[in-house]
Formats: C-alpha cells, structure tokens, sequence
C-alpha cells in the first residue's frame, strides 16, 4: 500500500463541519481533493485553514495533466517531499510533526518509517542490478541517494 494512502486530514471534523459535507480523512482520496479545492470548498474555510490548504494545492497538484488532481502526480510529489525531509535528517516523528505544520496532515510515525525503510530496500536492490549490470556509475549515484536516507 502506498505512503500517500496513509495521509490523513488533520481536525477532519473541523473542516467537515467548516464545508459543511462530509468527506473521507484520507489526504489524497479523491473526493476530498474535489471538495478541498473546489472554488466552493475553498472560500468556506477560516484563513488559516484556506493557507495551509492553498499551500498544499500549489506544492502538490501543480501539474498540466488533464487529469489533474487525479492523475498521480500529487502522490509522486509528496513522496518526493517526504524522501527530502528524511535526507535533511528527520526521523519519522519529526515528519509527521513538519507535515502537520506544513500542510495540516497527519500520520503514523510508524507508516513514515515503514515507507523509508522501503524506500532504503528499493535503492539497495537498485544499487544491486547496476552493479551487476555493470553501470557503475549508475550504482554509486543510487548509493549517494540510499546514504541521503540512512544517515
């Protein structure tokens, strides 16, 4: 299961209330991002909220696909945000902490750390193939970004 299936809506009830309808808490479903950022939906929150909300559609659902925001890039976009907090030293818990701060999300430290050490697995079996293969400089360059995780 993908990290982004594990992000969820920080004060759900609050926004649920604030818009008046009711919507799934996770982040990344596609009826919450309907309902987040419809014109409709946007102009019912309070300005905090509206920020932080605003933020998370210019950082994540930035892209020029027709299908947009159901075509996959705001699930790529926010795992590359998270693989940067690991690689400016974040534990899991300090992530979840920034994305909630951030952009009013949460989740589990645990599903955070489950994801990184996927991520580690991934790049070393990556490092592996070139090895084998013989693209050297392929594996040191999956090397270098597995150290940006592991520190």
């Amino acid at each position: 299961m993908a990290v982004t299936n594990k992000i969820y809506i920080k004060n759900h009830r609050q926004l649920a209330s604030q818009l008046e309808t009711s919507f799934p808490k996770g982040a990344f479903k596609g009826a919450t991002l309907d309902i987040l950022f419809s014109g409709e939906g946007l102009s019912k929150l309070d300005d905090a909220t509206r920020d932080r909300v605003l933020d998370f559609a210019e950082d994540f659902m930035d892209c020029d696909c027709q299908a947009n925001p159901h075509c996959g890039c705001p699930e790529r976009k926010f795992v590359r945000y998270l693989l940067e907090l690991r690689e400016q030293g974040l534990g899991p818990d300090a992530i979840v902490d920034v994305m909630g701060d951030d952009y009013m999300l949460y989740a589990y430290p645990g599903d955070v750390l489950s994801f990184l050490d996927s991520a580690v697995r991934t790049l070393e079996a990556a490092e592996a193939l070139a090895d084998v293969d013989g693209q050297h400089d392929a594996a040191r360059e999956v090397l270098a970004l597995k150290q940006g995780l592991v520190r």
